[in-house]
């Protein structure tokens, strides 16, 4: 009777799956995304989560969209923004090689001077550029010292709110002039200066689709410098936060205090996060930039392991966030959809908190199709 019994339970499963599937795929889609983020372990009271149509703005979905949450790496979103709109898809960054002295022939009496402007892509080949034109315009010999000036920046190395361990493992030491990312022989040093172009467009699309805080955290200081004249990580945050309240962002409950999101002072909103994806959306300029320096969905960058499968694989462009407090992801969903999520923790359950978030992706993909 044994086998009997489990042949009928069998048959009676199927039928309940049977009858289930379609009434799930009938249900409104603010259900099935709200089905989507309840996954075990997570703390919904942490969570806030947006969807939003591209086309008009409307929100399909919100759960607590004005919980000012940490957002790890989501926080590179509003710096992008922030550097495009201010600075410009074709802004490059410079080093010069100055002199301090008179020439006297084929020598230059006096020290050589190599003032740094920020540039996060600097690297060994660059300087070589630099000496050769050096000797172009006929300079053999130098008497003197060759300087490293990083005046530009401050001589902070980190930001307010980084723990011990993010210094080095995290981002290299931030400094206006800095070779091969702060490191001699693949050893990181204490004063890049002394150790010691491309368009924006391109570095963007670097620090986005590989989640590089150094360049954000050099990005940072480069946006207060350009509009406050002053090279500080404090100037560069007031600058995004500036450009964000401008452009009719709700500013409420964000508080910016990197560019990289390491700061456990970081806070932003899903609801700014999807209002600044909206934005970049709307401007020609800022989106070809923007959309582009996304990681596809289980293709390329920080997605290239996540949301694998269809309808979501590369149909869909977002910027993950990771620390040990916070768990984000935030982007778009074809042509149709911008959605943000955070999920925060003490410690966040990252596993948990990427189901939720891939299953909310998915969720909005197979709508997005339909």
């Amino acid at each position: 009777m044994l086998p009997v019994f489990r042949r009928s339970f069998c048959v009676l499963a199927f039928g309940v799956a049977a009858l289930a599937a379609p009434a799930y795929a009938a249900a409104p889609l603010t259900a099935r995304l709200a089905h989507a983020l309840a996954v075990a372990h997570v703390e919904q009271r942490e969570v806030g989560a947006i969807a939003l149509d591209l086309a008009t703005g409307n929100v399909v979905f919100a759960r607590h969209p004005d919980l000012a949450l940490a957002p790890a790496s989501n926080e590179k979103l509003a710096l992008t923004y922030a550097a495009l709109v201010r600075l410009g898809p074709s802004f490059r960054f410079r080093t010069e090689v100055l002199g301090e002295g008179v020439r006297q022939g084929a020598a230059w009496d006096g020290d050589i001077v190599l003032r740094g402007y920020g540039d996060p892509t600097l690297k060994t080949m660059g300087l070589i550029r630099l000496v050769a034109q050096l000797k172009a315009a006929g300079i053999r010999r130098v008497a003197g010292s060759v300087v490293g000036d990083e005046s530009y920046f401050d001589a902070r190395r980190g930001v307010d709110g980084w723990k011990a361990s993010f210094y080095g493992d995290e981002c290299p030491p931030l400094s206006a002039l800095s070779i091969n990312r702060g490191r001699v022989k693949g050893i990181l040093v204490s004063d890049p200066a002394l150790a010691t172009a491309r368009p924006l467009g391109e570095i963007i699309r670097s620090m986005d689709h590989d989640s590089d805080n150094y360049t954000a955290e050099i990005l940072l200081k480069e946006l207060g410098a350009a509009e406050r004249d002053t090279g500080t990580s404090r100037a560069g945050a007031a600058v995004v936060t500036g450009t964000l309240a401008e452009a009719g962002v709700p500013v409420a409950g964000v508080h910016v205090v990197d560019g990289s999101g390491l700061s456990r002072s970081d806070r932003l909103t899903v609801r700014a996060l999807a209002s600044i994806l909206r934005l970049a959306w709307t401007n020609v300029a800022v989106r070809a930039q923007l959309v582009r320096a996304l990681p596809v969905a289980g293709v390329s960058g920080t997605l290239e392991h996540r949301l694998r499968r269809v309808p979501a694989r590369g149909h869909v462009r977002a910027k993950t966030g990771t620390t040990d407090i916070a768990s984000a992801l935030s982007g778009y969903v074809g042509n149709r959809f911008a959605f943000a999520l955070i999920h925060n923790g003490h410690p966040v359950w990252a596993w948990y908190a990427r189901e939720a978030q891939d299953n909310f992706v998915q969720t909005l993909a197979r709508a997005e199709r339909s």
